[in-house]
């Protein structure tokens, strides 16, 4: 745009127009006024497209344009991030520290979606979500619709930092960064128009290639491949330009830094052989002791989302949560309400084995029961309890894992991590005459083959593998077979090999508790004005009674989160001064993970009692439905519904 010159020809009509004879001169609202009447300030805004400028005293439109269309920051206290709108971004960064700016330069070869259809404006559509990890930094993308070829066009400035104190205000330098081996996780996540989602791929980028490339900049070709029984297949391309900032002074030889790559890889390659020499040593003293063992379920390795086998202590991590969780039991909550998925497999028969990292879990917000297991020990790790994942049988031999604390006074507790619910075990002794009194156990499981965590690894070799008879006396090597702590440090810890994927933090929500609580009641009252319409009802709600119902659904979530019941009496008091003499009042609560309205609604009506309430008859009825959505970190929700009714008994 020839800005200066169409704003010039616009003031001389405007000039010629309307100064009449008597005027002297126009005012400066005028002319602006002019301008904006002819559409000049849209057009240059559209043209600029900027979110935030800051600091432009001083600056022509046409110097802000020349500066949208330079490559490279200019500056290193104001960087600019570009993506293909020229987007003018401010991004605060510390002058004195070395950065990676990683762009994302679209993607192709998605072949699975080469039919799907442009959308057209403002229609819904299944969407690409890119999530990266880097160094306890986390990002992701813009949302862009599933294509064949999809529209990637964003920039990540990723801080590269050594972990060790003293460090905090010196700039790395080519070196330093070299012996950082920690790669960018980049998880690629498909949502659908109905909100669920699908995790497509997975994959470890090395990013250490541009300390080589010339000025501090390369492009990379990145194929993702597919994830469980699709590792093997090419889903797609990204196309990525890395590029260190400040400039580097000086770049290393790529044949060093090629030769350091391949020493990390080998050095790894060698630990992780002699591991599986020791776990094939101990796996064969373990079947010695009795070869009934072979039928447990003893688990060393497991497989991940790229079917990379890797030791089971290697998924576990003590986790601290921040400020975002406050208790164990809080912890035991916010893993409960991330859903529960099985991996897909294609065809019947068995189980497909999928482990998955906790970046994939958590971007994804839904797993096995592996992976909330995962999960909830590394949090209550986190939290200073000596906590384990134990490997085992549900009722009927179903494969399961659970998680366990032991209590300094020596009680155990196990840890449903799909349900959030708690159980003291007590051991029965088999040993006692039949007459003899035994605790009932109240926990679902059968069976326990193993139990591990991050440090440790323990096979059960007590007579019987059942649960309910177990001793968990961990240091009594009769009951339990130890594998080397050192030889698990050797593979599992932080750093010991390259193949390992980091720990991600966890993300506060950013979910509105109140809007989506809102909108959830508003869908849910007119899908049940319909439903009541179609039979020929008519619906009027009433407020007063909704808004009672807020009480009820909090202390049901309370409940969840500490295992005390509080609040029910004030609810129930409430309720009988709102109902009149005569009148009858049905309630019906329900708790949902996810925030469809529609699916929840189909749910509700399923329940004979739900469907009573919603299809009503009677006189003076009177509907009220409450919803409340708590919210966890990651974008995890507890959603509460209760649907009441009252109408005058007519006898």
């Amino acid at each position: 745009m020839d800005v200066h010159g169409r704003i010039r020809e616009i003031l001389a009509e405007t000039i010629r127009e309307e100064l009449a004879p008597d005027q002297q001169h126009l005012s400066t609202e005028d002319l602006i006024k002019a301008l904006r009447r002819r559409g000049i300030i849209d057009d240059v805004m559209k043209e600029l497209n900027f979110v935030t400028v800051s600091n432009l005293s001083g600056k022509t439109i046409k110097s802000v344009i020349d500066s949208v269309d330079q490559d490279l920051p200019s500056s290193p206290k104001q960087p600019v991030c570009f993506d293909k709108q020229s987007t003018l971004k401010k991004t605060n960064i510390d002058p004195t520290r070395r950065y990676l700016y990683l762009q994302v330069l679209g993607g192709k070869a998605f072949l699975e979606h080469l039919q799907e259809p442009e959308p057209l404006p403002g229609q819904v559509c299944s969407t690409f979500t890119l999530c990266l990890h880097y160094r306890n930094q986390r990002f992701r993308s813009k949302p862009v619709p599933c294509a064949c070829e999809p529209d990637f066009h964003d920039g990540f400035l990723l801080e590269v930092h050594r972990e060790n104190l003293g460090d905090g205000t010196r700039m790395a330098d080519s070196t330093t960064m070299l012996s950082i081996s920690d790669p960018i996780h980049m998880v690629l996540i498909k949502t659908d128009i109905f909100g669920e989602t699908t995790l497509v791929a997975s994959y470890f980028l090395e990013w250490r290639s541009v300390l080589g490339s010339e000025n501090g900049v390369t492009n990379l070709t990145v194929e993702l491949m597919g994830v469980g029984t699709e590792s093997k297949v090419s889903v797609g391309i990204l196309n990525i330009k890395l590029e260190m900032y400040p400039p580097l002074n000086q770049t290393l030889s790529q044949e060093v830094v090629n030769t350091q790559l391949a020493l990390e890889r080998q050095k790894t390659a060698e630990k992780e052989r002699l591991f599986l020499v020791y776990a094939k040593q101990w796996w064969r003293e373990y079947l010695q002791i009795r070869p009934s063992h072979n039928s447990r379920l003893v688990k060393i390795f497991a497989q991940d989302e790229n079917g990379i086998n890797r030791p089971v202590c290697s998924y576990i991590k003590p986790l601290r949560a921040g400020r975002l969780l406050d208790t164990p039991r809080q912890a035991a909550r916010f893993v409960n309400v991330l859903g529960y998925e099985r991996a897909p497999v294609i065809g019947g028969g068995g189980k497909q084995e999928q482990w998955c990292t906790l970046l994939a879990f958590l971007c994804r917000n839904k797993g096995d029961c592996e992976d909330h297991a995962n999960l909830l020990c590394s949090l209550l790790l986190g939290y200073g309890l000596e906590a384990f994942v134990c490997v085992g049988t549900k009722a009927k031999g179903v494969p399961h894992a659970w998680v366990m604390t032991c209590g300094t006074d020596g009680t155990i507790t196990f840890w449903e991590s799909l349900t959030g619910h708690r159980y003291i075990h007590k051991p029965t002794n088999p040993d006692e005459p039949p007459l003899a009194e035994q605790p009932k156990p109240l926990y679902p499981y059968r069976t326990i083959g193993c139990v591990f965590n991050h440090q440790m690894f323990l096979g059960n070799c007590q007579p019987s593998d059942a649960v309910e008879t177990c001793i968990f006396d961990l240091n009594d090597e009769s009951k339990w077979k130890p594998m080397s702590e050192e030889a698990i440090k050797s593979v599992c810890a932080p750093g010991a090999t390259t193949s390992l994927p980091p720990f991600p933090p966890l993300c506060a929500s950013t979910i509105d508790a109140s809007v989506t609580s809102n909108e959830i009641e508003m869908q849910l009252r007119l899908l049940v004005s319909e439903h009541r319409k179609d039979l020929g009802l008519t619906t009027v709600w009433e407020d007063q009674l909704s808004y009672l119902l807020s009480p009820a659904l909090a202390s049901y979530e309370f409940e969840r989160t500490t295992s005390i019941s509080a609040g029910n009496e004030e609810f129930q008091d409430a309720i009988r001064r709102a109902v009149p003499d005569g009148h009858t009042f049905k309630g019906f609560p329900i708790h949902f993970v996810y925030r469809n309205a529609r699916r929840a609604f189909a749910t509700c009506l399923r329940s004979p009692f739900c469907e009573e309430i919603i299809c009503c008859r009677g006189d003076q009825v009177r509907l009220a439905v409450r919803v409340r959505v708590f919210t966890y970190p990651e974008s995890a929700c507890a959603v509460w519904i209760m649907f009441a009714c009252k109408y005058r008994s007519v006898l």
